[in-house]
């Protein structure tokens, strides 16, 4: 049985698997999927920043707005059923009738929910749901996963697939678009789906044939053939929904592959889902380093009790953790948000890395924000805190050109032999610049 996040003691690590093969592997692999389909967060409690060590009981003890969701939205589970993760996917919360036991329901939230349509499906972890506020739909976290009728509006220049991944595909569940990094969509199976994804396309809907072992055969054996890759980024879907089992058997064959130097995981599972971040989890992925993690973290109330022992966790186990991070609007647009965000994360040993301007997926409108929004937050973070809490602000841009990145304008220009900087509290400084007093010298 998986031990749950509040062992006293670190489990013993799981047997290699690195040679499972034919029907034991694709007992993993269904296993995986065989899921069925309040009190508010207030700014007092998320404002507090909670580093807990790795070890001991009273360390891991969930929170007390946890306790008080379970028992009064499911009193019969017991506490280990709550911190066990298989648990919290099987009673994850799937449609109006479940939502409304604990959500007032707006009528934009409740027409998007039966609606359904091409819409990515409403999925959320009971754990989620007990950080959203029962009476206010406009919550940040509430807004984020729980569906609203602008979803079915599709403005100009929207795409199913902005970013043109199905193009840069050479093999099913790949993408090969920089010259020495693969992503390798190993399934499409979320715990909880955010609103804006990137991939709705696919994630909640092909669950099913993503996480197939032909697929990831095929997959593998490009990557093999491929020299010029040393860098796999696992996606999906989320990896960490994965069996220990199965993600062991993957990174071992990746591992394997002379050529590929660096393999990280995409994952927002220790945000909605912390139970998973297990000790026999740790134990497999510190078998494989270098092995990097990039968290999907979206707003300030997510550093919870729960979440930053699971932070804690995987950098005990010697994972650096970046945070990837969308501009949302009315969720993280501003200043002051973001500053909580990444202050949060330091101190919890993620590093904020990418700050993404909100990819224009279909039904997205309602999320994305001026690009001169995410300008305007690195300019308030930029000097005003270490550089350690400031993310790259990038458009991925549409239809496969990759990330870009964007910088508020600290460069004014050259005079004579010198550039013209300002600085971050909009003084002007001149700087010798080598090139310019090369040039003027050639000119003479």
């Amino acid at each position: 049985m998986e031990e749950n996040v509040c062992l006293s003691q670190e489990a013993e690590p799981p047997g290699q698997h690195a040679g499972l093969t034919g029907l034991a592997l694709d007992e993993l692999f269904q296993n995986s999927l065989a899921v069925p389909a309040v009190t508010p967060v207030t700014k007092a409690i998320a404002s507090r920043v909670f580093i807990m060590p790795s070890r001991g009981a009273a360390a891991c003890k969930p929170s007390p707005r946890s306790q008080s969701f379970r028992k009064q939205y499911f009193p019969d589970a017991s506490a280990a059923d709550w911190n066990d993760w298989r648990w919290q996917i099987r009673n994850r919360i799937t449609g109006a009738g479940m939502l409304s036991r604990m959500l007032w329901l707006s009528a934009g939230e409740e027409t998007a929910i039966q609606a359904r349509g091409g819409a990515i499906p409403l999925n959320i972890t009971p754990y989620y749901t007990s950080l959203l506020d029962p009476m206010d739909p406009d919550q940040s976290l509430r807004r984020m996963v729980v569906p609203v009728s602008a979803e079915f509006e599709r403005s100009r220049d929207e795409s199913d697939d902005p970013l043109g991944e199905d193009h840069d595909s050479p093999v099913p569940g790949l993408v090969h678009r920089y010259p020495d990094r693969a992503l390798f969509l190993v399934t499409g199976f979320c715990s909880t789906h955010c609103r804006y994804c990137t991939r709705s396309r696919m994630v909640g809907k092909h669950e099913e044939t993503l996480a197939d072992r032909d697929r990831w055969e095929r997959a593998i054996a490009y990557i093999e053939n491929t020299p010029a890759v040393r860098d796999v980024l696992l996606s999906g879907g989320d990896p960490l929904t994965l069996p220990d089992e199965a993600l062991d058997w993957l990174l071992s064959r990746l591992r394997a592959i002379p050529h590929v130097e660096l393999i990280r995981i995409g994952t927002k599972v220790p945000v909605v889902l912390p139970q998973r971040i297990t000790s026999g989890l740790c134990h497999t992925l510190k078998r494989h380093h270098p092995l990097w993690m990039s968290i999907h973290f979206a707003h300030p109330d997510e550093l919870t009790f729960e979440v930053s022992q699971a932070c804690n966790r995987l950098a005990d186990a010697g994972i650096p953790l970046g945070s990837q991070t969308v501009l949302l609007a009315g969720v993280n647009d501003s200043v002051e948000t973001m500053k909580r965000l990444v202050h949060a994360l330091v101190m919890n040993r993620v590093r904020p890395y990418y700050l993404y301007q909100c990819d224009p997926i279909t039904g997205s409108a309602h999320f994305r924000t001026p690009v001169a929004k995410g300008i305007e937050i690195i300019e308030g973070l930029r000097g005003h805190t270490t550089g350690y809490a400031v993310p790259t602000y990038v458009i991925d841009a549409p239809g496969g050109g990759g990330k870009i990145p964007l910088l508020p304008g600290y460069v004014l220009g050259h005079d004579d032999q010198y550039i013209r900087l300002r600085n971050y509290q909009g003084r002007t400084f001149r700087y010798p610049d080598l090139a310019a007093v090369t040039d003027s010298e050639a000119r003479v």
